[in-house]
């Protein structure tokens, strides 16, 4: 297993199994481990939601969310807060695991 997986499997268990979607998120938990390795705890909702629209390309291309977050209602904004605050844990929890320039 890569640090990258062990990382992603990390933020896996911090967010609550009803909030992920009911496929394979597999790459999107690595691409949420790649912010918790780059941005750490500056991770944003913003960031999240990103990592969220590449993801989503791969599933539905045509999906109503996949829009600049700026764009977005206040509820789909806040949807992405728990997968940020997972991100943030882990990287305060996991100092070591995560890049410091």
């Amino acid at each position: 297993m890569t640090y990258i997986d062990e990382l992603a499997e990390v933020l896996q268990q911090e967010i609550s199994p009803d909030l992920l979607p009911d496929e394979d998120t597999g790459l999107l938990m690595r691409l949420y481990a790649l912010l918790a390795l780059v941005k750490g705890t500056d991770v944003s909702n913003a960031d999240v939601h990103d990592a969220w629209s590449l993801w989503m390309l791969t599933r539905d291309p045509d999906h109503r969310s996949l829009k600049p977050f700026a764009e977005l209602d206040a509820e789909t904004k806040a949807s992405d807060t728990p997968f940020a605050e997972a991100i943030r844990s882990v990287a305060t929890d996991r100092p070591n695991a995560i890049r410091r320039s």
